[in-house]
């Protein structure tokens, strides 16, 4: 592969397994995607369930969001910023879905990443999300302790993120606004 084409697919890599993590950042020439993304309590982390899905994560998330209740957000690709920098196939996945009831909290999207398949195991993590970076960091380091890092926890556009799997094969990922 071409030094060019290497760089253009790290991109494109680094964009789609961040994808789910760009609700960090209300952007204001996106109004659409504004009221959908999400912002982080800077005070504390959060950790909340992450689920994948094989493009019928709307589905899915409107079923839970019909037997628990609350609040379903839902930004398709398409939707968002990084919209130009996805395949046309991705455009009408889910980037990110949060579904809250109460204390209750789901986060999920379709699978984007091009470079991994889905697989029984890898359908869902442990996300995350908020506080301060140097205890997100410090949080990353640890559980780094004989895993597999898929995503070097760095900052991207909207903040910071990293995933990996840990020495137990659990999957994290990790974000924090800017």
């Amino acid at each position: 592969m071409s030094n060019a084409n290497s760089l253009t697919r790290r991109r494109f890599v680094a964009t789609a397994a961040s994808a789910a993590a760009l609700v960090a950042a209300p952007s204001q020439s996106h109004s659409e995607a504004s009221q959908t993304m999400r912002t982080y309590d800077t005070e504390r982390t959060t950790l909340t369930p992450y689920l994948l899905f094989d493009g019928n994560c709307l589905q899915a998330m409107e079923f839970y969001h019909s037997c628990l209740g609350g609040e379903l957000k839902v930004l398709k690709v398409k939707d968002s910023p990084v919209k130009d920098h996805m395949p046309a196939e991705h455009q009408e996945k889910v980037l990110n879905a949060n579904l809250r009831s109460g204390l209750l909290e789901i986060s999920a999207s379709d699978w984007l990443h091009p470079d991994r398949k889905m697989a029984r195991g890898n359908m869902n993590c442990l996300y995350l999300s908020g506080g301060m970076l140097e205890a997100l960091t410090g949080l990353f380091h640890k559980l780094s302790d004989g895993a597999e890092i898929t995503d070097p926890l760095q900052q991207q556009f909207f903040g910071a993120y990293g995933a990996l799997n840990d020495k137990f094969g659990v999957r994290w990922m990790f974000v924090t606004g800017k």
